[in-house]
Protein backbone atom coordinates (compact mmCIF):
# COMPACT_ATOMS: atom_id res chain seq x y z
CA UNK A 1 0.00 0.00 0.00
CA UNK A 2 1.49 3.67 -0.82
CA UNK A 3 1.74 5.80 1.93
CA UNK A 4 1.26 9.32 0.87
CA UNK A 5 1.00 13.00 3.05
CA UNK A 6 -2.67 13.42 2.32
CA UNK A 7 -2.70 12.70 -1.26
CA UNK A 8 -6.33 13.21 -1.90
CA UNK A 9 -6.30 16.80 -0.56
CA UNK A 10 -2.75 17.92 -0.94
CA UNK A 11 -1.85 20.32 -4.20
CA UNK A 12 0.63 19.19 -6.00
CA UNK A 13 1.35 21.93 -8.90
CA UNK A 14 4.58 23.63 -7.27
CA UNK A 15 6.43 19.57 -7.01
CA UNK A 16 5.42 18.97 -10.44
CA UNK A 17 6.52 22.40 -12.27
CA UNK A 18 9.33 21.98 -10.48
CA UNK A 19 9.55 18.16 -11.88
CA UNK A 20 8.73 19.76 -15.32
CA UNK A 21 11.93 21.85 -15.61
CA UNK A 22 13.89 18.86 -15.33
CA UNK A 23 11.48 17.09 -17.71
CA UNK A 24 12.82 20.27 -19.70
CA UNK A 25 16.66 20.25 -19.45
CA UNK A 26 16.75 16.06 -20.20
CA UNK A 27 15.07 16.44 -23.55
CA UNK A 28 17.20 19.21 -24.60
CA UNK A 29 20.63 17.26 -23.52
CA UNK A 30 19.06 14.11 -24.97
CA UNK A 31 18.17 16.19 -28.24
CA UNK A 32 21.63 17.06 -28.81
CA UNK A 33 22.31 13.64 -29.44
CA UNK A 34 20.82 14.58 -33.25
CA UNK A 35 23.39 17.20 -33.41
CA UNK A 36 26.34 15.25 -32.47
CA UNK A 37 25.91 12.28 -34.71
CA UNK A 38 26.45 14.87 -38.03
CA UNK A 39 29.25 16.65 -36.32
CA UNK A 40 30.93 13.29 -35.01
CA UNK A 41 30.29 11.91 -38.68
CA UNK A 42 32.01 14.26 -40.53
CA UNK A 43 34.55 14.89 -37.41
CA UNK A 44 36.03 11.50 -37.48
CA UNK A 45 34.98 10.34 -40.72
CA UNK A 46 32.29 7.55 -39.45
CA UNK A 47 30.24 5.37 -41.40
CA UNK A 48 26.51 5.30 -40.54
CA UNK A 49 27.29 2.00 -38.56
CA UNK A 50 29.74 4.34 -36.33
CA UNK A 51 28.29 7.19 -35.87
CA UNK A 52 24.86 5.28 -34.59
CA UNK A 53 27.44 4.42 -31.91
CA UNK A 54 26.54 7.66 -30.46
CA UNK A 55 22.76 6.15 -29.50
CA UNK A 56 24.39 3.12 -28.63
CA UNK A 57 26.25 4.30 -25.77
CA UNK A 58 23.78 6.60 -24.79
CA UNK A 59 20.57 4.52 -24.61
CA UNK A 60 22.53 1.11 -23.64
CA UNK A 61 23.21 2.85 -20.55
CA UNK A 62 19.25 3.22 -19.87
CA UNK A 63 19.88 -0.72 -20.17
CA UNK A 64 22.60 -1.32 -18.39
CA UNK A 65 21.39 0.80 -15.42
CA UNK A 66 17.88 -0.07 -15.53
CA UNK A 67 18.80 -3.84 -15.13
CA UNK A 68 21.37 -2.63 -12.29
CA UNK A 69 18.14 -1.15 -10.92
CA UNK A 70 16.24 -4.15 -11.12
CA UNK A 71 18.58 -7.02 -9.97
CA UNK A 72 18.84 -4.78 -6.51
CA UNK A 73 15.11 -4.45 -6.28
CA UNK A 74 15.06 -8.21 -6.42
CA UNK A 75 17.48 -9.32 -4.15
CA UNK A 76 17.37 -6.34 -1.43
CA UNK A 77 14.07 -4.37 -2.35
CA UNK A 78 13.01 -1.19 -4.27
CA UNK A 79 16.10 1.30 -3.69
CA UNK A 80 13.35 4.29 -3.95
CA UNK A 81 11.48 2.74 -1.78
CA UNK A 82 14.02 3.20 0.89
CA UNK A 83 16.08 6.29 0.04
CA UNK A 84 13.03 8.44 -1.68
CA UNK A 85 12.33 9.80 -4.64
CA UNK A 86 13.77 12.78 -4.17
CA UNK A 87 17.08 11.53 -3.87
CA UNK A 88 17.16 9.83 -6.40
CA UNK A 89 16.60 12.14 -8.67
CA UNK A 90 19.10 14.14 -7.48
CA UNK A 91 21.11 11.76 -7.97
CA UNK A 92 20.32 11.17 -11.23
CA UNK A 93 20.99 14.75 -12.48
CA UNK A 94 24.86 14.88 -10.50
CA UNK A 95 25.12 12.05 -12.95
CA UNK A 96 24.26 13.42 -15.22
CA UNK A 97 25.94 16.72 -14.81
CA UNK A 98 29.12 14.55 -14.62
CA UNK A 99 28.36 13.38 -17.89
CA UNK A 100 28.33 16.09 -19.27
CA UNK A 101 31.97 17.85 -17.40
CA UNK A 102 33.43 14.47 -19.37
CA UNK A 103 32.83 15.79 -22.62
CA UNK A 104 35.62 18.60 -22.22
CA UNK A 105 38.26 16.45 -21.79
CA UNK A 106 36.92 14.25 -24.75
CA UNK A 107 36.87 17.48 -26.73
CA UNK A 108 40.27 18.44 -26.06
CA UNK A 109 41.77 15.04 -27.20
CA UNK A 110 39.42 14.54 -29.90
CA UNK A 111 39.07 11.35 -29.01
CA UNK A 112 35.97 9.54 -30.10
CA UNK A 113 35.78 6.58 -27.45
CA UNK A 114 36.07 9.16 -24.80
CA UNK A 115 32.80 11.22 -26.44
CA UNK A 116 31.20 7.65 -26.01
CA UNK A 117 32.08 7.11 -22.61
CA UNK A 118 30.78 10.74 -21.49
CA UNK A 119 27.46 9.65 -22.98
CA UNK A 120 27.14 6.48 -21.77
CA UNK A 121 27.77 8.50 -18.24
CA UNK A 122 25.22 11.21 -19.22
CA UNK A 123 22.58 7.91 -20.19
CA UNK A 124 22.98 6.47 -16.84
CA UNK A 125 22.15 9.63 -15.06
CA UNK A 126 19.32 9.80 -17.30
CA UNK A 127 18.50 6.97 -16.67
CA UNK A 128 17.85 6.92 -12.95
CA UNK A 129 16.02 9.97 -13.79
CA UNK A 130 13.35 8.15 -15.96
CA UNK A 131 13.00 5.50 -12.99
CA UNK A 132 12.22 8.14 -10.67
CA UNK A 133 10.50 10.76 -12.09
CA UNK A 134 8.41 9.43 -14.25
CA UNK A 135 6.86 7.04 -11.78
CA UNK A 136 7.05 10.47 -9.69
CA UNK A 137 4.88 12.46 -11.80
CA UNK A 138 2.46 9.55 -12.11
CA UNK A 139 1.69 9.23 -8.12
CA UNK A 140 0.77 13.58 -8.18
CA UNK A 141 -2.44 12.44 -8.10
CA UNK A 142 -4.94 10.01 -9.42
CA UNK A 143 -4.12 7.08 -11.34
CA UNK A 144 -6.81 7.96 -13.98
CA UNK A 145 -5.10 11.62 -15.02
CA UNK A 146 -1.77 9.63 -14.63
CA UNK A 147 -1.55 9.76 -18.26
CA UNK A 148 -2.16 13.32 -18.39
CA UNK A 149 -0.18 14.55 -16.12
CA UNK A 150 2.81 12.63 -17.80
CA UNK A 151 1.84 14.09 -20.75
CA UNK A 152 2.10 17.44 -20.28
CA UNK A 153 5.73 16.77 -18.36
CA UNK A 154 6.89 15.02 -21.61
CA UNK A 155 5.18 17.75 -23.53
CA UNK A 156 8.03 19.88 -21.69
CA UNK A 157 10.86 17.69 -22.35
CA UNK A 158 9.32 18.06 -26.15
CA UNK A 159 10.23 21.92 -25.52
CA UNK A 160 13.90 20.93 -25.12
CA UNK A 161 13.77 18.75 -27.80
CA UNK A 162 12.39 21.02 -30.02
CA UNK A 163 15.01 23.80 -29.13
CA UNK A 164 17.96 22.02 -28.71
CA UNK A 165 18.31 21.39 -32.64
CA UNK A 166 18.12 24.94 -33.00
CA UNK A 167 20.22 26.20 -30.33
CA UNK A 168 22.54 23.54 -30.18
CA UNK A 169 23.09 23.48 -33.71
CA UNK A 170 24.10 27.24 -33.47
CA UNK A 171 26.47 26.88 -30.68
CA UNK A 172 28.27 23.14 -32.27
CA UNK A 173 28.14 24.10 -36.20
CA UNK A 174 28.45 27.75 -35.83
CA UNK A 175 29.37 29.71 -32.68
CA UNK A 176 31.85 27.51 -31.30
CA UNK A 177 33.32 26.36 -34.47
CA UNK A 178 36.47 26.92 -35.48
CA UNK A 179 36.71 30.31 -37.81
CA UNK A 180 37.72 28.56 -41.04
CA UNK A 181 34.60 26.79 -40.58
CA UNK A 182 36.47 23.77 -40.63
CA UNK A 183 34.71 21.05 -37.83
CA UNK A 184 36.80 20.94 -34.47
CA UNK A 185 36.04 18.51 -31.40
CA UNK A 186 36.60 21.66 -28.93
CA UNK A 187 33.46 23.15 -30.69
CA UNK A 188 31.55 20.69 -27.87
CA UNK A 189 33.49 21.49 -24.86
CA UNK A 190 31.89 25.01 -23.34
CA UNK A 191 28.56 24.32 -24.83
CA UNK A 192 28.36 20.89 -22.61
CA UNK A 193 30.08 23.15 -19.59
CA UNK A 194 26.84 25.20 -19.84
CA UNK A 195 24.16 22.15 -19.80
CA UNK A 196 26.21 20.69 -16.65
CA UNK A 197 26.11 24.36 -15.16
CA UNK A 198 22.06 24.10 -15.80
CA UNK A 199 21.94 20.99 -14.34
CA UNK A 200 23.32 21.33 -11.01
CA UNK A 201 20.94 24.81 -10.48
CA UNK A 202 18.13 22.47 -11.18
CA UNK A 203 19.51 20.40 -8.57
CA UNK A 204 20.21 23.27 -6.45
CA UNK A 205 16.49 24.14 -7.23
CA UNK A 206 15.29 20.49 -6.66
CA UNK A 207 16.77 20.18 -3.32
CA UNK A 208 14.88 23.42 -1.69
CA UNK A 209 11.69 22.29 -2.91
CA UNK A 210 9.52 20.50 -0.60
CA UNK A 211 8.77 17.30 -2.39
CA UNK A 212 5.59 14.89 -0.94
CA UNK A 213 7.07 11.33 -0.21
CA UNK A 214 5.71 8.60 -1.68
CA UNK A 215 7.22 5.83 -0.06
CA UNK A 216 6.12 1.89 0.82
CA UNK A 217 5.55 0.78 4.37
CA UNK A 218 9.17 -0.67 5.32
CA UNK A 219 7.25 -4.17 5.88
CA UNK A 220 5.37 -4.37 2.55
CA UNK A 221 8.59 -3.64 0.65
CA UNK A 222 8.77 -6.77 -1.91
CA UNK A 223 11.27 -9.16 -3.11
CA UNK A 224 11.54 -11.47 -6.03
CA UNK A 225 10.16 -10.80 -9.96
CA UNK A 226 6.88 -10.71 -8.58
CA UNK A 227 6.16 -7.76 -11.41
CA UNK A 228 6.99 -10.39 -14.10
CA UNK A 229 3.26 -12.03 -13.40
CA UNK A 230 2.25 -8.72 -15.20
CA UNK A 231 1.11 -10.06 -19.36
CA UNK A 232 0.45 -6.24 -19.79
CA UNK A 233 3.61 -5.01 -18.43
CA UNK A 234 5.93 -7.60 -20.46
CA UNK A 235 4.11 -6.65 -23.29
CA UNK A 236 4.45 -2.97 -22.25
CA UNK A 237 7.75 -3.36 -22.04
CA UNK A 238 8.49 -4.58 -25.83
CA UNK A 239 6.29 -2.03 -26.80
CA UNK A 240 8.78 0.75 -25.22
CA UNK A 241 11.45 -0.61 -27.15
CA UNK A 242 9.94 -0.34 -30.27
CA UNK A 243 8.67 3.42 -29.36
CA UNK A 244 12.00 4.70 -28.37
CA UNK A 245 13.86 2.70 -31.22
CA UNK A 246 11.54 4.03 -33.81
CA UNK A 247 11.93 7.64 -32.51
CA UNK A 248 15.49 8.03 -32.13
CA UNK A 249 16.35 6.12 -35.44
CA UNK A 250 14.44 8.58 -37.49
CA UNK A 251 15.52 11.50 -35.14
CA UNK A 252 18.95 10.52 -36.10
CA UNK A 253 18.62 9.89 -39.10
CA UNK A 254 16.60 13.29 -40.52
CA UNK A 255 19.27 15.08 -41.36
CA UNK A 256 21.18 12.95 -43.41
CA UNK A 257 17.88 12.15 -44.88
CA UNK A 258 17.53 15.28 -45.67
CA UNK A 259 20.75 15.60 -47.31
CA UNK A 260 19.73 13.25 -49.73
CA UNK A 261 19.86 14.56 -53.83
CA UNK A 262 16.46 12.69 -54.07
CA UNK A 263 15.20 13.90 -50.76
CA UNK A 264 16.06 17.99 -50.21
CA UNK A 265 19.55 17.87 -50.44
CA UNK A 266 19.79 20.36 -47.51
CA UNK A 267 23.12 21.16 -45.66
CA UNK A 268 23.47 20.94 -41.69
CA UNK A 269 22.92 24.54 -40.50
CA UNK A 270 19.61 24.46 -43.06
CA UNK A 271 18.29 20.81 -41.77
CA UNK A 272 18.88 21.54 -37.82
CA UNK A 273 16.28 23.63 -38.13
CA UNK A 274 13.57 21.10 -39.81
CA UNK A 275 14.74 18.93 -37.03
CA UNK A 276 13.41 21.19 -34.81
CA UNK A 277 9.42 20.76 -36.22
CA UNK A 278 10.26 17.13 -36.09
CA UNK A 279 10.62 17.62 -32.02
CA UNK A 280 8.19 20.04 -32.30
CA UNK A 281 5.49 18.10 -33.52
CA UNK A 282 6.07 15.76 -30.21
CA UNK A 283 5.61 18.79 -28.52
CA UNK A 284 2.10 19.66 -30.03
CA UNK A 285 0.80 16.49 -29.67
CA UNK A 286 1.99 15.98 -25.82
CA UNK A 287 0.01 19.29 -24.97
CA UNK A 288 -2.96 18.15 -27.06
CA UNK A 289 -2.67 14.57 -25.53
CA UNK A 290 -2.32 16.41 -21.75
CA UNK A 291 -5.69 17.87 -22.43
CA UNK A 292 -7.90 15.04 -24.48
CA UNK A 293 -6.56 12.63 -21.90
CA UNK A 294 -7.92 14.78 -18.95
CA UNK A 295 -11.48 13.26 -17.77
CA UNK A 296 -12.20 15.87 -15.85
CA UNK A 297 -13.15 18.55 -18.21
CA UNK A 298 -15.95 18.20 -20.63
CA UNK A 299 -15.53 17.74 -24.87
CA UNK A 300 -16.16 21.08 -25.63
CA UNK A 301 -13.71 22.65 -23.29
CA UNK A 302 -11.18 20.00 -24.75
CA UNK A 303 -11.41 21.27 -28.15
CA UNK A 304 -11.60 24.69 -27.25
CA UNK A 305 -8.59 23.88 -25.04
CA UNK A 306 -6.52 21.56 -27.67
CA UNK A 307 -7.06 24.30 -30.46
CA UNK A 308 -5.92 27.26 -28.53
CA UNK A 309 -2.84 24.91 -27.37
CA UNK A 310 -2.03 23.37 -30.61
CA UNK A 311 -1.60 27.78 -31.83
CA UNK A 312 0.06 28.40 -29.13
CA UNK A 313 2.65 26.12 -29.76
CA UNK A 314 2.86 26.32 -33.26
CA UNK A 315 3.35 30.07 -33.00
CA UNK A 316 6.30 29.33 -30.38
CA UNK A 317 8.10 26.74 -32.79
CA UNK A 318 7.49 29.46 -35.80
CA UNK A 319 9.57 31.96 -33.13
CA UNK A 320 12.23 29.64 -32.43
CA UNK A 321 12.95 28.07 -36.18
CA UNK A 322 14.84 29.69 -38.89
CA UNK A 323 12.56 28.96 -41.53
CA UNK A 324 9.81 31.00 -43.37
CA UNK A 325 5.98 30.53 -42.66
CA UNK A 326 5.23 28.74 -46.07
CA UNK A 327 8.27 26.53 -45.30
CA UNK A 328 6.47 25.40 -41.83
CA UNK A 329 2.90 25.83 -43.26
CA UNK A 330 2.39 22.25 -44.62
CA UNK A 331 2.61 21.51 -40.39
CA UNK A 332 -1.24 22.70 -39.97
CA UNK A 333 -2.36 19.54 -42.16
CA UNK A 334 -0.47 17.24 -39.31
CA UNK A 335 -1.89 19.43 -36.37
CA UNK A 336 -5.37 19.10 -38.04
CA UNK A 337 -5.01 15.28 -38.82
CA UNK A 338 -3.35 15.06 -35.02
CA UNK A 339 -6.69 17.16 -33.37
CA UNK A 340 -8.66 14.25 -35.33
CA UNK A 341 -7.47 11.42 -34.41
CA UNK A 342 -7.15 12.46 -30.33
CA UNK A 343 -11.15 12.50 -30.56
CA UNK A 344 -11.14 9.46 -33.47
CA UNK A 345 -9.58 7.70 -30.04
CA UNK A 346 -12.11 9.15 -27.77
CA UNK A 347 -9.40 9.91 -25.06
CA UNK A 348 -8.46 6.04 -24.21
CA UNK A 349 -4.81 5.94 -23.99
CA UNK A 350 -4.56 2.31 -25.33
CA UNK A 351 -7.02 3.19 -28.87
CA UNK A 352 -5.20 6.49 -29.20
CA UNK A 353 -2.15 4.92 -29.60
CA UNK A 354 -2.84 1.71 -31.97
CA UNK A 355 -3.92 5.04 -34.47
CA UNK A 356 -0.91 7.10 -34.09
CA UNK A 357 1.24 4.10 -34.48
CA UNK A 358 -0.70 3.48 -37.62
CA UNK A 359 -0.38 6.68 -38.43
CA UNK A 360 3.25 6.81 -38.31
CA UNK A 361 3.85 3.32 -40.25
CA UNK A 362 1.67 5.31 -43.43
CA UNK A 363 4.17 8.09 -42.89
CA UNK A 364 7.37 6.08 -43.12
CA UNK A 365 6.05 4.01 -46.27
CA UNK A 366 5.41 7.84 -47.96
CA UNK A 367 8.72 8.88 -46.74
CA UNK A 368 10.32 5.80 -48.35
CA UNK A 369 8.40 5.69 -51.59
CA UNK A 370 8.51 9.24 -52.26
CA UNK A 371 11.01 12.24 -53.00
CA UNK A 372 11.16 15.99 -52.67
CA UNK A 373 8.98 17.78 -50.25
CA UNK A 374 6.44 14.97 -50.00
CA UNK A 375 9.14 12.43 -48.40
CA UNK A 376 10.11 15.18 -46.33
CA UNK A 377 6.45 16.06 -44.71
CA UNK A 378 6.31 12.43 -44.16
CA UNK A 379 8.96 12.32 -42.20
CA UNK A 380 8.99 14.88 -40.21
CA UNK A 381 5.26 14.91 -39.38
CA UNK A 382 6.34 11.42 -37.25
CA UNK A 383 7.00 13.40 -34.40
CA UNK A 384 3.58 14.86 -33.82
CA UNK A 385 2.48 11.53 -33.49
CA UNK A 386 5.52 9.87 -31.61
CA UNK A 387 3.93 12.52 -29.02
CA UNK A 388 1.94 10.52 -26.20
CA UNK A 389 3.57 7.23 -27.30
CA UNK A 390 5.51 7.53 -24.50
CA UNK A 391 3.57 8.38 -21.49
CA UNK A 392 0.69 6.16 -22.86
CA UNK A 393 3.29 2.91 -23.22
CA UNK A 394 4.60 3.73 -19.48
CA UNK A 395 1.14 4.02 -17.75
CA UNK A 396 -0.54 1.02 -19.80
CA UNK A 397 2.32 -1.38 -18.76
CA UNK A 398 2.65 -0.26 -15.25
CA UNK A 399 -1.52 0.00 -14.56
CA UNK A 400 -2.37 -1.89 -11.61
CA UNK A 401 0.93 -3.08 -10.69
CA UNK A 402 0.44 -2.05 -7.23
CA UNK A 403 3.58 -2.68 -4.89
CA UNK A 404 5.48 -3.84 -7.72
CA UNK A 405 5.31 -0.59 -9.25
CA UNK A 406 8.58 0.35 -9.29
CA UNK A 407 10.11 -2.63 -10.29
CA UNK A 408 7.94 -2.19 -13.39
CA UNK A 409 8.86 1.10 -14.16
CA UNK A 410 12.42 0.03 -14.13
CA UNK A 411 11.56 -2.68 -16.85
CA UNK A 412 10.17 -0.36 -18.94
CA UNK A 413 13.12 2.18 -18.38
CA UNK A 414 15.26 -0.81 -19.51
CA UNK A 415 12.85 -1.50 -22.48
CA UNK A 416 14.74 2.09 -23.54
CA UNK A 417 17.82 0.22 -24.81
CA UNK A 418 16.01 -0.16 -28.13
CA UNK A 419 17.45 3.63 -28.26
CA UNK A 420 20.66 1.60 -28.61
CA UNK A 421 19.77 -1.30 -30.79
CA UNK A 422 17.61 0.22 -33.60
CA UNK A 423 19.39 3.14 -34.86
CA UNK A 424 22.12 0.72 -35.03
CA UNK A 425 20.21 -1.98 -37.26
CA UNK A 426 19.01 1.03 -39.50
CA UNK A 427 22.59 2.82 -39.69
CA UNK A 428 23.91 -1.24 -40.81
CA UNK A 429 20.81 -1.40 -43.57
CA UNK A 430 21.40 2.18 -44.34
CA UNK A 431 25.14 1.70 -45.51
CA UNK A 432 24.17 -1.28 -47.49
CA UNK A 433 20.96 -0.01 -49.00
CA UNK A 434 20.81 3.99 -48.70
CA UNK A 435 19.10 5.88 -46.06
CA UNK A 436 15.35 6.37 -47.13
CA UNK A 437 15.39 2.43 -47.39
CA UNK A 438 16.64 2.00 -43.93
CA UNK A 439 13.01 3.42 -42.65
CA UNK A 440 11.53 -0.23 -43.06
CA UNK A 441 13.26 -0.88 -39.85
CA UNK A 442 10.87 1.58 -37.69
CA UNK A 443 8.02 0.79 -39.95
CA UNK A 444 8.43 -2.85 -37.73
CA UNK A 445 9.25 -1.00 -34.66
CA UNK A 446 5.66 1.06 -35.26
CA UNK A 447 3.46 -2.25 -36.58
CA UNK A 448 4.34 -3.66 -32.64
CA UNK A 449 3.13 -0.82 -31.10
CA UNK A 450 -0.30 -0.55 -33.09
CA UNK A 451 -0.40 -4.12 -31.52
CA UNK A 452 -0.17 -3.31 -27.98
CA UNK A 453 -2.40 -0.87 -28.27
CA UNK A 454 -5.28 -3.12 -29.41
CA UNK A 455 -3.79 -5.67 -27.13
CA UNK A 456 -4.01 -3.26 -23.75
CA UNK A 457 -7.87 -1.76 -25.35
CA UNK A 458 -8.62 -5.55 -24.92
CA UNK A 459 -6.98 -7.16 -21.80
CA UNK A 460 -7.18 -3.77 -19.12
CA UNK A 461 -10.39 -3.55 -20.10
CA UNK A 462 -11.73 -6.95 -19.04
CA UNK A 463 -9.09 -6.52 -15.75
CA UNK A 464 -11.27 -3.23 -15.05
CA UNK A 465 -14.50 -5.19 -15.54
CA UNK A 466 -13.44 -7.70 -13.37
CA UNK A 467 -12.36 -5.42 -10.40
CA UNK A 468 -15.51 -3.40 -10.61
CA UNK A 469 -17.11 -6.96 -10.46
CA UNK A 470 -15.11 -7.88 -6.96
CA UNK A 471 -15.85 -4.70 -5.35
CA UNK A 472 -19.60 -4.61 -6.28
CA UNK A 473 -19.55 -1.97 -8.67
Amino acid sequence: MIKNEVKSKRNYTVPLITITLLFFMWGFITCMNDILIPYLKQLFNLTFFKSMLVQFCFFGAYFIGSLIYFLVSTISGDPINKVGYKKGILFGIFLAAFGCILFYPAATFSSYGMFLGALFVLGLGFTVLQITANAYVSLLGSEDSASSRLNMTQAFNAFGTTIAPVLGGHLIFEFFSADDGSFSAVATRIPYLIFAGILLLVALLISQVKLPSFQSEEEEIVKGLGALQYPHLLFGVLAMFCYVGGEVAVGSFIISFLEQPQVMNLNEVVSKNYLSLYWGGAMIGRFLGAISLNHSISQTKKALYMLGAAAAVFLVIFSIVDLTFSQISFFLVFIVLNFAAFFVGKSAPARTLSIFAGINVLLLISAMLNHGELAMYSILGIGIFNSIMFSNIYTLAISGLGKYTSQGSSLVVMAILGGAIVPIFQGYLADIFGVQNSFIIPVFCYVLILIFGAYCTKYLGHVKQDADAKSGH
